[in-house]
């Protein structure tokens, strides 16, 4: 784990290389922590960098594939989320391989942070990682060094039988292979065939009731409520209007449903709950037990008016978002 030393310089690094997306309101993020597992690796095996950024719950970094990393190869990414109840951690581990012996600085990685205020790039500056040769450190003494290519010589071959047995034998081995692999190849199981899954407007409404009869305002969890719910309405957009709604943020939530064909959807009312719904969650604002009702009663409304006009038939050239 990187100390806290290179922890703040990194997190200095990346505060210096923002200047412009600070002033318009891009918040930089929280902390930033950098590891290579393992610290030595042989020329190229694969090493794994990890990244691990503390940001605002409203933002949201990818990595997008890097270009000529110079001495080193890009090979893969793994990318994961978990949110807290304050911020969110984003941990990116991304495999490389090394191809000059010696210590090495890994290179910068540009990662794209997507804030309410904007998108801005931030460079991750690289830590350090030894690159081993594959040989061992006695290959000079023992006579397994490198050695230059020799011109094909001539094999007398004296006769024909060893080349026949050693296709026979050869022979052999293939067919016990197959035979092998035939008698314990994968067998078909049998499952019983899957439950429909309910239509989306069904499985809604379900959780929409459930969320009711738990009453959790009177219970004075006022947050958990506005999670809930928005998680509802997202996860049932999302699934209707193809997006993911869930990952998105306020704004792109609203951009993708204007540019989607969206009858009978209530955009102001939805643009007013996504709104408040992040003030409650990240500001700790505390709705009223009328706003908290209001607020579920939207999310009926969201359902059944988009059910009934989908189910409508669709006017000649209408295709605009409502």
């Amino acid at each position: 784990m990187v100390g806290t030393v290179t922890q703040v310089a990194l997190l200095l690094s990346l505060l210096g290389s923002l200047p412009d997306a600070t002033d318009a309101g891009v918040l930089p993020p929280l902390r930033v922590q950098q590891r290579v597992t393992p610290a030595q690796a042989r020329l190229g095996e694969p090493f794994v960098v990890e990244i691990v950024v503390t940001h605002e719950k409203s933002q949201r970094y990818e990595l997008p594939p890097p270009g000529d990393l110079g001495a080193f190869d890009y090979v893969s990414q793994d990318r994961q989320r978990v949110d807290g109840d304050e911020a969110s951690i984003t941990t990116f581990k991304v495999t490389l391989q090394g191809f000059e012996l010696g210590k090495q600085r890994t290179p910068t990685l540009e990662l794209e942070l997507a804030d309410p205020a904007g998108t801005v790039k931030m460079p991750v500056s690289g830590t350090e990682v030894e690159i081993l040769s594959t040989l061992p450190p006695d290959a000079k003494d023992q006579g397994a060094d490198f050695y230059d290519v020799r011109k094909p010589e001539e094999l007398p071959v004296r006769t024909w039988r060893l080349i026949w047995a050693l296709l026979i034998g050869l022979a052999v081995a293939l067919a016990s292979y197959a035979l092998f692999r035939w008698l314990n190849r994968p067998r078909p199981v049998v499952t019983a065939p899957a439950k429909p899954r309910e239509p989306a407007h069904v499985r809604a409404r379900t959780a929409l009731d459930a969320l009711a009869a738990q009453n959790l305002p009177a219970q004075g969890r006022v947050k958990e409520f506005y999670f809930r719910l928005s998680e509802i309405i997202r996860s049932y957009l999302g699934e209707v209007y193809a997006f993911d709604a869930l990952e998105s943020t306020t704004p792109e939530l609203l951009e993708a449903l204007r540019a989607r064909h969206t009858p009978g959807l209530p955009m102001e009312a939805l643009k007013d709950f996504a709104y408040q719904s992040d003030f409650v969650r990240y500001a700790k604002q505390e709705p009223g037990p009328d706003e908290c009702k209001g607020a579920l009663e939207l999310g009926y409304r969201i359902v059944h008016s988009t059910v009934a006009a989908l189910a409508a038939p669709r006017p000649a050239g209408g295709d605009g978002a409502s």
